[in-house]
């Protein structure tokens, strides 16, 4: 079964190839990790010693799960200064952030393709005590492979979507006296679930996982610690403070063909607010350029985060332009770089979150709501169905059909101080009372790591 399942996942890596090489070529992806991926060369350990403790283990795929993630981690190695901490991920978004919201990690690596002899080798370089995967990645090999060491793998915040589960659930008719049997023998190998809400338990269960195992813990993600504010936003609020740029517009986590509508929801606000001010985030790395391609389509002058002399992730201030102020006819400020979003929802007059005017599923809206702000979103919210459902029932949050419709709403907000606040608040004190899947994620993990460091 497992063989099987090597062997067709290795055709399919074979039949795309042409696809990851044209992509690596042209955007720099895939290539640049491949031999780390295959447990090649993992240059990420090297500062590990050639023993130590069982080291703990912490895969977060992507952007939203290193986010989610970071204050887990940290109290991880607060509590187990002893083991070593490594932090996983699979893109090179996910990779950036991890290192720059967790630079107490002693490694952070890219995880292996799921294929027996990648997982081995990993798996003895980081020989992990316990293996901790955030949210809901299934990896047979990898699961059966944990297993055969007697290292726990457990899941933590899971979460399947709608999308997913549809997906599974389309597999499943099709491949299922094949995939059925599969899953339910991978998942057995877990040590346990601890999944966001009922619907989530339900999901795994259907999989195959075992329900002895699975158990609710709610979302690790409204555990999230604010950011403090960074040279960036420090300035950004001088410079809106002293040339009247208000109001402050971010559109984040901005995903691609996405640019161009955030930038009409903007045209929409400056039509009331001539001297507004936006801070466009594309979620990733490879549509800075792209994004940079629509505002000047737009006839908007812009800045380059990157151009400014102010320090941050990726920045080098002595190849940068001084920082001496936004001009008047600029309107954009295009942030091209990683971890530095989260810091600019305290600043912002309106917040558009990204992935929901296109088919994306959405992105996560806590991060504003946890500052007091009122997330503006489009109506692609799969990804985040139950957590954008209780903003919107609870009037915390705003979902709109369009572009035109989401710059209205926040000319709306912008014109009724009042609600503005009644509703930011609203969001914050969501966010606070839900607090708690981290504590419950401590004591589980606790469960498999207690007695000395071995």
């Amino acid at each position: 079964m497992y063989f099987l399942y090597s062997v067709l996942t290795g055709l399919a890596a074979l039949l795309t190839s042409p696809y990851w090489l044209i992509q690596g070529l042209r955007r720099g992806k895939y290539l640049s990790n491949l031999g780390e991926r295959l447990g090649l060369s993992i240059s990420g350990l090297e500062k590990l010693p050639a023993e130590h403790p069982g080291s703990i283990w912490i895969h977060a795929v992507s952007v939203g799960e290193a986010l989610s993630g970071a204050t887990l981690a940290r109290r991880l190695k607060d509590s187990y200064p002893q083991r070593p901490l490594v932090v996983s991920t699979t893109t090179l978004t996910g990779y950036a952030l991890a290192k720059e919201r967790m630079p107490f990690a002693d490694a952070v690596v890219y995880f292996p393709l799921d294929w027996a002899f990648s997982v081995c080798r990993v798996l003895e370089a980081v020989k992990p005590a316990i293996v901790i995967i955030l949210e809901t990645e299934i990896w047979p090999n990898f699961l059966r492979e944990s297993a055969r060491r007697n290292i726990p793998v457990l899941f933590v915040s899971g979460r399947i979507s709608d999308r997913s589960f549809a997906r599974w659930q389309r597999y499943l008719n099709v491949f299922g006296f094949y995939l059925t049997p599969l899953l339910k023998s991978a998942l057995s190998y877990a040590a346990g679930f601890l999944m966001q809400s009922e619907q989530d338990a339900d999901r795994i269960r259907a999989l195959g996982a075992p329900s002895e195992k699975v158990t609710l813990s709610g979302n690790l993600k409204y555990d999230l610690e604010l950011p403090a504010p960074t040279p960036l936003a420090k300035w950004l609020e001088e410079e809106c403070t002293r040339h009247g740029r208000r109001p402050l517009i971010v559109a984040g986590s901005v995903v691609a063909t996405e640019e161009p509508l955030a930038l009409l929801v903007f045209g929409v606000v400056q039509g009331d607010f001539p001297k507004a001010l936006l801070v466009l985030a594309p979620r990733k790395p490879e549509r800075f350029a792209p994004a940079a391609e629509f505002i000047e389509e737009s006839h908007r002058k812009y800045l380059l985060r990157s151009e400014l002399a102010l320090p941050g992730p990726g920045i080098s201030p002595s190849a940068s332009a001084s920082p001496n102020g936004i001009p008047d006819d600029v309107t954009v400020l295009l942030l091209d770089s990683i971890g530095e979003l989260a810091s600019l929802y305290r600043l912002a007059d309106g917040v558009f979150v990204g992935g929901s005017l296109v088919d994306s599923g959405g992105h996560n809206i806590l991060e504003p709501a946890a500052f007091g702000k009122v997330p503006v979103f489009g109506p692609s919210m799969e990804n985040f169905t139950a957590i954008a459902a209780r903003f919107l029932e609870s009037k915390a949050a705003i979902q709109v059909e369009s572009p035109e419709d989401a710059g209205v709403e926040m000319i709306h907000l912008l014109k009724d101080p009042e609600k503005m606040r009644r509703m930011g608040s609203t969001a914050r004190q969501l966010v606070e009372s839900s607090r708690g899947a981290l504590d419950r994620a401590l004591t589980a993990i606790s469960q498999h790591l207690s007695g000395p460091a071995r």
